[in-house]
Formats: C-alpha cells, structure tokens, sequence
C-alpha cells in the first residue's frame, strides 16, 4: 500500500506560519522566511518552472520529497482559505494561479462540497466525507505510488493523531515567529508511532526526518 508521506518547515517556536494569515498573505506575517532553504534550491525552482537555484545539502531531500508522489492531501486553508461556503457564481480558485505545482490529482479536505476544479496539469477533488475518505481516494489515484500531506497544520493534526502518517520530515528553520499556527498544538505528548530515523544539519535548516515502524521495521 502505498505511504502517506508529510513534510513542512516549522520554526524553532513551533510555527508553521505566522500571524495574521489572509489571501493576500498566506503564510501570515514572517511565514515565508520558513521556506526560504527551499525556494532558493534548483530543484524546488524547476519544479515551479523557474531557473537557476542553489544545489547544496538540502537538494537531495527536496528532490526526496518530490519522487514517487502520485497525489496529495491537503486542507481547505491551504488550497485557499477562504472562509464559508463556495460562491458558485464566482467561486474562489485559491492561491495556487493557472498552473500549480502538482501535476497530479490533489484532495481538499473541506466541509462545503464543490465540483472538481481543473487548473492546468492538477485536478482539485473537494471531499467533504473527513480524513479517511480523502486518504481512500487520494491513494486509488496515486495508482500505487505515495500520497503527500501537504498541510496545513489543522488537516495534518487530524492524519498525526489517527496515526495514519507513514513517515515525516520536519525542516527545522532557524527562526522564532513569537505567533501564527502552531503544528502540534493539542497533540500530547507522543508521535503516535513515528521515530527519529534521519538527522541532516545545515546553516539554514535542520531536516528531521520519522518513520512508522512495526514489528518488522521501518515501513519503505
């Protein structure tokens, strides 16, 4: 079966964005120092259709991150958080523009229903049946390869703590935002199965990486 696979920078406060989070600024006040080690790597900028970039000790996990995903979970304020219902007249297409990144179908975890909205290469699913349905769905698309958890911090609580995340990287950033969205806030005091298997140090992050293990081992 195929892995649910999460991965999201978090600051040194436990912030996976910073205060004030709107359309106009996503990631709140701060948010986007959390992913400036990925934005400046080649990979990251090829996958965006962008050139140039840096190649250094974080290109092997960012290109680890992107292979082998065949579709991705995410929630309704990360698609886009817009608030309420979808106005059908003019609906709101998030934030991802014309052409997002993913190139393969993508679930959004919300409680309005919605028609599938296609922007380029990404098909958007909106599944309103909860956490389970959506892994259901997104791993019969993926066709056998992973699933991605994109976030945000709400919807990757609810994976967390039912224990469905296989495996886990935190990019530790450098930084305190003092505010915003804090990842594992009301989630005790276990990782529901995951152990530390990967410690990568660099100057401008810290990549920990976590495994579900059985009796048998880590799961590949």
């Amino acid at each position: 079966m195929s892995r649910l696979r999460f991965r999201i920078s978090i600051s040194l406060d436990g912030h996976v964005a910073g205060p004030r989070q709107s359309e106009q600024n996503p990631l709140g006040i701060g948010g986007e120092r959390l992913h400036h080690w990925a934005t400046a790597l080649a990979s990251w900028r090829r996958a965006h259709d962008m050139e140039g970039g840096d190649v250094n000790a974080s290109t092997t996990v960012m290109e680890e991150s992107m292979a082998g995903i065949g579709a991705t979970i995410m929630g309704r304020n990360m698609f886009g958080g817009h608030p309420g219902g979808w106005d059908e007249r003019a609906p709101w297409n998030g934030w991802w523009g014309e052409e997002p990144p993913f190139h393969h179908p993508v679930f959004v975890l919300t409680r309005h229903s919605r028609r599938p909205l296609v922007l380029g290469q990404t098909r958007f699913h909106f599944v309103t049946e909860g956490i389970h349905v959506a892994l259901e769905q997104a791993r019969r698309a993926a066709a056998g390869r992973d699933v991605a958890l994109a976030g945000g911090a709400q919807a990757a609580r609810q994976y967390l703590s039912a224990g469905l995340v296989d495996d886990m990287e935190l990019h530790l950033v450098p930084v305190l935002l003092g505010d915003g969205e804090r990842l594992f806030e009301r989630m005790g005091d276990d990782l529901h199965g995951l152990s530390l298997v990967r410690t990568l140090a660099t100057p401008a992050v810290v990549h920990l990486k976590f495994e579900r293990r059985d009796a048998r081992g880590p799961v590949r």
